[in-house]
């Protein structure tokens, strides 16, 4: 059976600098395996199916895979499903904005000019991190005690926890060992560090998490983090909208996540591509899970 697909270009300052993600519509009949065999065929850091909405108050649901695992929000996603939703003709019920549904619940979707924007989730889980995991985290980010300037959970849906180093310096040149994270709760790692003065950006961002087999994985530019990141400088007085920040930079991409609004009205944008438009054949017979 064909469905429509799009590859979804976000946040990126230019063509190809972003982070892509893999849209499929009219997912309303792919099991679940199916929906990851395509996500990890995919091999992408996230990839998104539409869904008719169970709720009047939305225009589409979303489901968002990471490879094997599902998630309940994710920043890049959003904004890539919502591009891929307006770009098959559809309409908003409200003029200027989508309406998401997706296991968080509702997101919404503002249309700039230029720039899609999503209204950025509360945190599910909050606050410091024990010494010990402050520790850990420390260590298999081989950085010494003094270059970290506070650790805790900034988890809106994906399970992220963040650090906050001394610099954007020291975050470039960071290298995660994952076999120093023995608790796979902490694996899902941000790592912040602000920017020079004068920079054209605000902080330097970077976003690991596993993939299928364990090990840390890069992702380009990551919108769930930069809100959940936002949301708790400014709670903590350190850093307050608007700003722009950057993520990727090691990755060789020119990722630029641009943060509005206060308090719980925060929104998180940056520009939207459709970059591949076409269909994907999915074959009618169930899709064997891989053999472990």
């Amino acid at each position: 059976m064909l469905k429509p697909f799009l590859q979804v270009d976000v946040f990126g300052d230019g063509p190809f600098t972003g982070n892509p993600v893999a849209v499929i519509a009219e997912g309303q009949d792919l099991s679940d395996e199916q929906m990851r065999a395509i996500s990890r065929w995919t091999n992408l850091s996230e990839c998104a199916f539409l869904l008719p909405p169970t709720t009047a108050e939305a225009d589409y649901r979303v489901r968002i895979f990471a490879l094997d695992t599902e998630l309940s929000f994710a920043g890049h996603p959003t904004l890539g499903a919502a591009r891929a939703w307006l770009d098959l003709g559809n309409e908003p019920r409200s003029a200027g904005v989508v309406v998401q549904e997706c296991g968080v619940g509702l997101v919404p979707v503002h249309i700039g000019e230029d720039t899609l924007s999503f209204g950025a989730p509360g945190l599910v889980r909050s606050g410091p991190v024990s010494r010990a995991a402050r520790k850990m985290l420390t260590d298999a980010l081989g950085v010494t005690e003094d270059q970290v300037v506070d650790a805790a959970w900034v988890d809106n849906g994906p399970g992220w926890v963040a650090v906050l180093l001394d610099s954007a310096a020291t975050v470039l040149a960071v290298t995660p060992d994952v076999t120093k994270i023995p608790e796979p709760e902490y694996r899902f790692l941000g790592v912040v560090g602000v920017q020079p003065e004068g920079s054209a950006t605000a902080l330097e961002l970077r976003a690991f998490f596993p993939d299928d087999t364990g090990a840390l994985r890069e992702d380009p530019v990551t919108g769930s983090l930069n809100a959940s990141v936002a949301q708790w400088l400014e709670y903590s007085g350190r850093m307050s909208p608007p700003y722009v920040s950057s993520q990727g930079t090691v990755l060789q991409r020119r990722g630029r996540v641009h943060i509005e609004g206060e308090g719980e009205a925060l929104w998180v944008g940056g520009r939207t591509h459709v970059a591949i438009s076409g269909s994907i054949d999915i074959p009618v017979e169930n899709v064997e899970a891989p053999e472990q």
